[in-house]
């Protein structure tokens, strides 16, 4: 029985191209003299061709049809294409090139390469082949992550995971820190002490080992003169990097640190002042709870107030009048201030006091804060009135006084005889005209369909504009400017 010939365990061209047509990877097969003898499917499309002819028929013919660029797009000389390394026997772990038709200036495809040697007999390799894998779409994130990285405005560094040493800072990084980019680049993260001050070093330490998302966290940034600027910072896990990596985002916090520190200044200044003031003062919250008093208030009045704890103003018993209180918180509230207003008082030890009050709004919302200022003019108003009551006494027989001695006695006794009708409102005017044809506080109220307390603010604001202290005063100093329906 004749025996069947034994079979080749040599493998064919033809047993090699049905083999690589399976394949996924692109394969290009040369012999050792550089002649292109077959290529699969996938590596035909990865050069945007159909037939191997296309690729021509040589090493060097590929060359004069394909352009290459290396690392940072640098143009690859011919002697520096895979299919020359792999000819002069150089060997090729995941080589990254990019490719275009010759002539044409922007990279079409990018193709990581290694090479494969295939030796039948042991001696001479009997065929090359050029292993292809199409990287285009993770080059373009890549390179689209690098342009974003470069041109983010936020500080950022890259950390490789397996040895956590820093990949990459962008601009933005060596801005606030101060570093050049080599002082850091393949640098330990934490050999560099770049992150002090961390509340929980360990726990922070531990995530970015295992390439976990890390929180927001505060800390100090070491920079390269030594010093430390206050940072929150975050962590993400990236894969549109070559190795695992972690990206650390940073945002600055030493200008809000150094503004709170001023703001801080600027209050114990402020503080500083409204106690050493020799003026009352008093500062209130918008719903008139008394957060604050200076020593001067604390001299004038005997209350001892403690700072912050929220006290009623009305239950202070310093106001000898709550209606008139009411009356200027109201237009505190209003108007947003009140001038030189006064009222009546009484101290803790029993004593009354006529003050000037003036207030005014500061602030907005939960923030909004009214300062009171209290000068006490009780000796003044008393002096004055006295003063008056003698010239009154004097003025009730002139027969000895001559004309000059009058008009000075006059004079003493009307101290703002300047001021005009004009400078009182419209308001106060038709009070005062009503003050000089002898009505009091409850007939003016109901002429002029106002309420009593209105007529009492307007009369206060009137004495203190024509500086009388009672409603006589009032009258002559309005009838000798012609008003009512008395003349002087």
């Amino acid at each position: 029985m004749p025996t069947a010939a034994p079979l080749s365990a040599q493998p064919t061209l033809r047993h090699l191209e049905q083999l690589i047509a399976q394949l996924l990877d692109g394969v290009i097969l040369l012999d050792p003299t550089g002649t292109l003898l077959t290529a699969n499917a996938a590596a035909l499309a990865m050069h945007g061709v159909t037939e191997v002819s296309e690729l021509g028929a040589t090493a060097d013919e590929y060359a004069r049809r394909f352009t290459m660029w290396g690392a940072e797009h640098r143009l690859l000389r011919h002697r520096e294409y895979p299919l020359f390394r792999v000819l002069a026997g150089e060997a090729m772990p995941d080589l990254i090139v990019e490719v275009a038709p010759a002539g044409c200036d922007e990279a079409r495809w990018v193709h990581q390469v290694r090479d494969v040697v295939m030796d039948v007999d042991g001696g001479e390799p009997d065929y090359l082949a050029v292993v292809l894998c199409d990287v285009s779409k993770r080059f373009d994130a890549e390179a689209r992550f690098r342009a974003m990285f470069r041109a983010n405005p936020a500080p950022a560094l890259i950390v490789r995971q397996r040895d956590l040493r820093i990949a990459n800072a962008n601009p933005g990084f060596l801005s606030l820190t101060g570093f050049a980019r080599e002082q850091l680049v393949e640098r330990s993260l934490f050999g560099l002490g770049l992150l002090g001050g961390v509340p929980s070093r360990a726990e922070v330490r531990g995530l970015i080992d295992a390439g976990a998302v890390i929180p927001q966290t505060e800390a100090e940034l070491l920079c390269a003169d030594g010093g430390r600027r206050l940072v929150i910072f975050a962590g993400q896990p990236i894969d549109v990097t070559e190795e695992d990596a972690l990206l650390l985002t940073f945002a600055d916090l030493q200008p809000r640190r150094e503004a709170e520190r001023s703001l801080a200044s600027s209050e114990r200044d402020l503080e500083a002042v409204f106690d050493m003031a020799p003026v009352a003062m008093v500062i209130a919250d918008s719903a008139h709870r008394v957060l604050r008093v200076n020593a001067a208030f604390g001299a004038l009045s005997g209350l001892a107030v403690v700072p912050g704890a929220g006290v009623p103003v009305g239950e202070l018993g310093w106001w000898q009048n709550d209606e008139a209180r009411e009356t200027l918180e109201r237009d505190v509230a209003e108007h947003g201030a009140v001038r030189a207003g006064e009222a009546e008082f009484v101290a803790r030890d029993g004593s009354e006091l006529r003050c000037s009050v003036a207030a005014e709004r500061i602030g907005t919302g939960d923030a909004t804060r009214v300062i009171w200022v209290y000068q006490d003019v009780t000796e003044r108003r008393r002096s004055e009135a006295e003063l008056a009551d003698a010239i009154d006494a004097v003025l009730k027989d002139t027969r000895w006084l001559s004309r000059s001695i009058l008009d000075k006695l006059a004079t003493l006794r009307r101290p703002t005889p300047q001021l005009a009708p004009a400078d009182l409102t419209a308001r106060e005017r038709q009070v005062l005209d009503l003050i000089c044809d002898d009505l009091d506080d409850a007939e003016i109220a109901e002429r002029l369909a106002i309420t009593r307390n209105t007529v009492r603010n307007h009369v206060a604001r009137i004495y203190e504009k024509t500086g009388a202290t009672r409603r006589s005063g009032a009258v002559v100093w309005g009838r000798e400017r012609g008003m009512g329906t008395h003349r002087a």
